[in-house]
């Protein structure tokens, strides 16, 4: 009897994360930016949005296998979905 072994590439990605407030919303920190620099003559600034960014590094067979594991990630964890957006764009590590 032949035993064959297949090994998995196992390759590493960087998800790039930004997590938004929904653009339909307050958001209280972008506006007390948007305050602060009207205050210091920064005058043509017309909107301010506060947000987050996160970098996680991901070992995944694939890309695809990568971006469906952020997006899991951001869902459960990053962001909530009643208050923010996400976006993920992922680059080989």
């Amino acid at each position: 009897m032949t035993t064959i072994f297949i090994k998995k590439i196992i390759m590493k990605f960087i998800a790039k994360v930004n997590v938004m407030p929904l653009a339909n919303l307050l958001d209280p920190q972008g506006k007390a930016v948007k305050h602060t620099l009207e205050n210091l003559k920064f005058n043509n600034i017309s909107n301010v949005r506060i947000g987050k960014h996160i970098n996680l590094e991901i070992e995944a067979n694939s890309e695809d296998e990568a971006l469906s594991t952020a997006n899991e990630i951001c869902s459960k964890v990053l962001a909530n979905p009643v208050m923010e957006a996400f976006s993920v764009k992922i680059e080989k590590a």
